[in-house]
């Protein structure tokens, strides 16, 4: 496999200290040895390849998945829990003049079809995830962020048909949301979980209705041969009719070649406190229990989970080593008592990172590869992989069987295309950083 990033983040140590690993034991899955005749093989035991997966093995397809690591390792085990909208980093306005009202229509329709798509896993199976929150809330970090909220407002209600809350900054701490903040505004429409209480459910799901799920078995090459996938294994292979991606941030250069230059992971880092006791959550004003986020560019997300204990991410971390892991759990802690002053006394046992993963057009993209037979990924979830990552694994499985129950919107269905500089792209990130931080200000 040819990766683009520091190998430690591709190690254990980036997720040593996650506080997920704590809640849920994932069960260990045997590596592949052997060879192994299958319908469907999909690489990657996340979101989108076990939601791929289930929904194969329900309607009684042969399907393999295939981890280098283990079960919800990569990004889907380490996220923030953030099942909401979202999926594309790129503007509304900017992808109607790309895509047209109608495409953009649909995307917006499949955002929300995306969310409804784990929610209805959710009530089927009775999965526990530790769910909480009522929607999300984006924080205004300025006035000039704060001024454009109401606009918003008028057309999320127009489009989703629902109310949707403006809280005026004086109002904020009425509701529980301080922290010095300059207004906000509450879409009713997903929730927060327990990313690796879902990832776990939904891969015993999987297994229970015929998926056979292989862990620590890296797929180190991938060929057709007389029409069929043969996907080399260090003590296996795998014969099948097709082949899914699904290994997103966490992708190679190389498994396929297609895929080369067409991702790009981006870090994105978590603390998570001890539990703060009901006076100290007065103290800084914040007892509400919404999945929120601010409105920087770089942003910050964080919510106060059902044990009381609070989550707060950030974006950022230009290099993968060591070293900035070092580096930026100092920052991120930096962030954190500046966001929320009165617990800097609080502690921050856990600490991780990983990848979220971007395409050059800036949306998401799920379904058949061009050009290539029998050949289906689905990745660049932007950071909203929960919802978006599982959706487009769905709809990998619907255009496999050759359904179209779920609204497969023309905008996901878009090539990626590649990003300059080949295997060095991240460097691009620097001014990219550089300008939105700007921005941010």
């Amino acid at each position: 496999m040819k990766r683009i990033c520091d190998p430690f983040a591709y190690s254990d140590g980036p997720v040593e200290d996650s506080f997920w690993a704590e809640t849920v034991p994932v069960s260990a899955r045997s590596a592949l040895s052997g060879n192994v005749t299958t319908e469907v093989a999909i690489i990657g035991a996340g979101f989108t390849g076990l939601n791929a997966a289930l929904k194969l093995a329900e309607a009684g397809v042969d399907v393999t998945v295939l981890d280098a690591k283990q079960v919800g390792w990569g990004a889907s085990g380490r996220n923030g829990g953030f099942c909401c909208l979202g999926g594309a980093k790129a503007s509304y306005q900017s992808l109607k003049r790309r895509f047209g009202e109608t495409a953009l229509s649909d995307y917006m329709s499949a955002e929300r079809a995306a969310v409804d798509h784990v929610d209805g896993l959710l009530a089927r199976f009775g999965w526990d995830v530790d769910r909480h929150s009522d929607g999300e809330t984006m924080l205004a970090h300025n006035a000039r962020a704060a001024a454009g909220f109401a606009q918003e407002a008028e057309e999320l209600a127009t489009l989703y048909k629902k109310p949707i809350d403006v809280i005026a900054k004086e109002d904020l701490a009425d509701r529980g949301f301080g922290g010095g903040f300059y207004g906000a505004i509450t879409t009713p429409i997903g929730f927060a979980l327990n990313p690796r209480k879902y990832v776990s459910n939904l891969a015993q799901t999987a297994e229970s209705v015929g998926a056979t799920v292989y862990g620590d078995t890296p797929v180190v090459e991938t060929n057709k041969q007389g029409g069929l996938w043969q996907l080399t294994t260090p003590a296996g292979q795998v014969t099948a009719k097709k082949l899914v991606i699904a290994t997103n941030g966490y992708s190679s250069e190389s498994t396929p070649p297609w895929l080369a230059g067409r991702f790009l992971p981006a870090q994105s880092s978590v603390i998570v406190t001890r539990p703060i006791s009901p006076e100290e959550q007065t103290a800084q004003g914040w007892t509400s229990r919404q999945m929120s986020y601010d409105s920087r560019n770089l942003l910050h997300y964080f919510r106060l989970m059902p044990d009381n204990r609070f989550l707060f991410g950030m974006r950022g971390g230009l290099s993968t080593s060591k070293r900035t892991s070092d580096q930026i759990k100092l920052r991120i802690r930096q962030h954190f008592e500046r966001l929320f002053p009165a617990w800097a006394h609080i502690e921050t046992p856990y600490y991780w990172s990983g990848f979220v993963c971007y395409s050059s057009g800036q949306t998401p993209f799920a379904g058949r590869v061009p050009g290539v037979d029998n050949l289906y990924a689905g990745f660049a979830y932007h950071g909203n992989g929960v919802a978006m990552g599982s959706y487009a694994g769905a709809l990998i499985a619907q255009d496999i069987l050759q359904e179209s129950t779920l609204m497969h919107p023309e905008i996901m269905r878009a090539t990626p295309g590649r990003f300059p500089f080949g295997r060095f792209r991240r460097l691009a990130m620097y001014p990219g950083y550089l300008y939105y931080g700007l921005k941010d200000l």
